[in-house]
C-alpha cells in the first residue's frame, strides 16, 4: 500500500528480497521484487556468459565485462529509440502536409461546387 510521507509525496511500500547473482547472495530492498528479480537474473545470466566465454575467473572482472555487455545493449537501444523517434516525427509532419493539402483540395472543390450551384 501507498502512502503519503512527511514531504507530501507518495512513497512505495518497500519489501525485502534475496537474489542470487553468480553465485552472491544479495538481500535487496524495492517496491517491485518480481522486477528486482528479474533484473538479477539478466545480470547472473551475463556474468555467466562471460565467464564461460573466458578465461579469467575474477569475479569482479566477469562483472565489468557483463556491465559493458549490459551497457552496449542499452547504448543499441537508445540509438534505435532515436532513429524510431525520428521516423514518428516525419511520419507526423507528413500526416499534417497531408492533412494541409487534403484541406486545400476540399476548399477548391467546395468552391468550384457552389460556382456551379450558382452559375
Amino acid at each position: 500500500m501507498s502512502e503519503a510521507g512527511p514531504n507530501g509525496n507518495v512513497q512505495m511500500d518497500v519489501e525485502a528480497i534475496s537474489v542470487d547473482i553468480y553465485d552472491q547472495i544479495y538481500n535487496l530492498r524495492g517496491s517491485n521484487p518480481e522486477y528486482i528479480a528479474k533484473l538479477a537474473a539478466l545480470v547472473d545470466a551475463k556474468m555467466r556468459a562471460v565467464s564461460a566465454q573466458g578465461a579469467t575467473v575474477d569475479s569482479l572482472r566477469v562483472a565489468v565485462l557483463a556491465a559493458l555487455n549490459i551497457a552496449d545493449e542499452l547504448y543499441a537501444m537508445r540509438e534505435k529509440y532515436s532513429e524510431l523517434a525520428g521516423s514518428m516525427d516525419r511520419v507526423s509532419q507528413s500526416q499534417t502536409t497531408l492533412r494541409s493539402r487534403a484541406d486545400s483540395l476540399a476548399g477548391l472543390l467546395d468552391e468550384v461546387l457552389q460556382e456551379r450551384k450558382a452559375g
